[in-house]
């Protein structure tokens, strides 16, 4: 329907409702001796202009009657009594009179008319849209977890619009509202029934509509949910929920990391905005799974320029492309180049001059560098030292390495060559106004060669789902989480710092694939979980610190900065303390790093 059309309708609709109700209220009054003399006429006409005058000036016009609520009968209801008001002050000052009972059953006549012909209108149309569903499709009964303001939202936008959940019930653990109905929807009970509540309203979908839940308390009650239907939602971050985006478009299935109850990060903002916002940052690996997210989380804070570095330049282009849509005055410029290349990282460098520089780069698959040694070495520790000599060539505030829990009491190449870069940065941490720094975390999920996505892959090709051992644990973390903290931890440096992030308690590895299975719909009779055996280099669980590593102090709720006593200056001597690699490969690394100590490649 056409805006004119439609207003022109509206206004036709109003006219005739607004005048039926002044002509009823004066046959009310003299049910045997109503007449229609100037005084009526004249009153009608001012009635009539004000109430058109104030819908059109508060945009009643504009308003969908079918998603009318609430608000849209508070201001009819505002309309209505400022256009009787000045009626009557109209007829005050102009005839001398007032016609009180007249103008109060009048008012009364349009909230009631106006508001129930609107009313109307929507649950005639709600009412033929739940036909045409029910006719094409067999409804979802829903429960809603959470009858906040979040959750009455939800079951607004679901009644107002053609979907096929059918919000049935609330469940709330707060007693005031229990037995109440909210938008029609009755409140039955606290979070601890939904077991009988799922029985006995026969209900096939649960929505969480509680964004406020984070954490432990957030998997317990998915978990709790997963127990008795497979089609469970969540409501979108405690963000949407402030800034008021909620929108039942945005409810999506439950993930992994809902699961593992991370709680969501507070940072600093002050402190990251000092070193960051303005700057020239410079982030190596910035097409990867952690690089692309520092880039991602660091444009928020404005920097002057944000330089992005990667051999791929398919993953340049990719990264590029989504920050060139930031509404930020941040300069993006890319540079596509190796950081085994040290004399374009030299010029590269100084041809920017970074403020800050964040050292994403590296090989990262465990079982891959046990297979490709000298690319392991020759990334991450040539790769690492390359990029850290520019840095300092180039009077760079703050260097951030990115490390590994494996880089605690190594078993395999790349948590030894990781090792290694650890002690370069420290090193160079003493001989150069840069201040380096490493920050040491575990796994995260969704990154590329991490466990998750293998298992979502087996999971779809009807399994089995490997796990090497049934006792390996691994600490988890969100890449979000992973890239903010990496971000507020470099804003605490003052050099020489190792950070370590909280990762919360180790998960075993068996767990996260039998969650996964079962939010994927399936369990265990379906999906089979097959023991394949530990891998080269591989230890049942991960360490996040030395023990010597006993100076420390809490820069932040979720981050500990330790300060090593030990620097280790002569690699060459120390390094067979820090391996425990089999002889084959113990003797090729050797090799590899002895020969470049030779050629003073790897001077410190």
């Amino acid at each position: 329907m056409e805006y004119k059309f439609r207003l022109v309708s509206l206004i036709l609709i109003d006219s005739i409702i607004v005048l039926f109700s002044i002509y009823l209220s004066h046959v009310f009054l003299n049910p045997f001796n109503a007449q229609i003399n100037a005084f009526v006429v004249a009153s009608s006409i001012i009635l009539l202009v004000t109430h058109h005058l104030l819908s059109y000036i508060f945009h009643l016009y504009k308003r969908v009657w079918k998603y009318a609520n609430i608000d849209e009968i508070i201001g009819l209801c505002k309309v209505i009594t400022t256009s009787v008001a000045l009626t009557a002050l109209f007829q005050i000052f102009v005839f001398r009179d007032l016609y009180e009972r007249a103008l109060f059953l009048t008012w009364i006549l349009h909230i009631v008319l106006l508001c129930g012909v609107r009313l109307f209108w929507r649950y005639w149309q709600l009412l033929k849209e739940q036909r045409e569903v029910e006719s094409t499709s067999v409804k979802r009964r829903a429960l809603i977890l959470g009858a906040g303001n979040t959750g009455r939202s939800i079951v607004n936008q679901l009644q107002a619009e053609s979907t096929i959940l059918n919000p049935i019930v609330f469940l709330d653990d707060n007693p005031n509202l229990k037995n109440l109905e909210l938008n029609g929807v009755p409140v039955v009970g606290g979070l601890e029934e939904i077991e009988s509540v799922v029985e006995h309203y026969r209900i096939n979908h649960i929505i969480i509509a509680m964004p406020s839940l984070k954490g432990e308390k957030l998997g317990n009650l998915i978990t709790t949910a997963k127990k008795y239907t497979n089609n469970v939602q969540i409501l979108p971050s405690y963000l949407d929920f402030a800034t008021g985006n909620i929108q039942y478009t945005k409810i999506r299935d439950v993930s992994i990391e809902d699961l593992l109850g991370r709680e969501p990060v507070v940072l600093n903002n002050e402190s990251i905005s000092l070193k960051i916002k303005g700057k020239k940052i410079l982030v190596t690996g910035a097409g990867g799974s952690i690089g692309s997210e520092l880039c991602r989380q660091i444009i928020k804070f404005e920097p002057h320029e944000l330089i992005l570095l990667d051999h791929s330049e398919y993953n340049i282009y990719k990264i590029t492309s989504e920050l060139s849509k930031n509404l930020y005055e941040t300069k993006i410029i890319t540079e596509v180049m190796s950081i085994e290349n040290r004399e374009r990282i030299m010029i590269t460098m100084k041809k920017h001059k970074p403020d800050v520089v964040f050292h994403a780069a590296a090989y990262k698959h465990v079982p891959l560098m046990e297979e490709n040694v000298y690319s392991a070495v020759s990334t991450n520790i040539f790769g690492t030292k390359n990029v850290a000599d520019a840095a300092d060539e180039a009077n760079v505030s703050n260097f951030v390495l990115i490390s590994t829990d494996k880089a605690v009491n190594p078993t395999n190449v790349m948590g030894m060559t990781k090792r290694i870069a650890e002690l370069i940065i420290n090193e160079k941490n003493n001989v150069s106004n840069t201040k380096y720094s490493s920050v040491r975390f575990g796994n995260v999920l969704g990154s590329s060669g991490s466990v998750v996505p293998l298992f979502k892959e087996q999971i779809s090709r009807g399994g089995p789902v490997t796990v090497t051992h049934p006792e390996m644990t691994r600490y988890f973390m969100t890449i979000p989480e992973a890239a903010q903290l990496v971000i507020q931890a470099a804003s605490f440096s003052d050099g020489g710092e190792t950070f370590v992030l909280d990762m919360g308690e180790p998960v075993k590895i068996t767990d996260l694939a039998k969650q996964l299975i079962k939010l994927s719909g399936f369990d265990e009779k379906d999906i089979e979980i097959e023991f394949t055996g530990i891998r080269d280099g591989e230890k049942l669980y991960e360490e996040l610190c030395y023990e010597y590593e006993d100076t420390y102090r809490i820069v932040h709720p979720k981050i500990n900065a330790f300060y090593n006593e030990q620097y280790i200056a002569d690699i060459n001597v120390k390094l067979e303390g820090y391996l425990e690699l089999n002889s084959a490969k113990l003797a090729v690394l050797l090799n590899v790093i002895m020969s470049n100590l030779e050629s003073n490649k790897l001077k410190i």
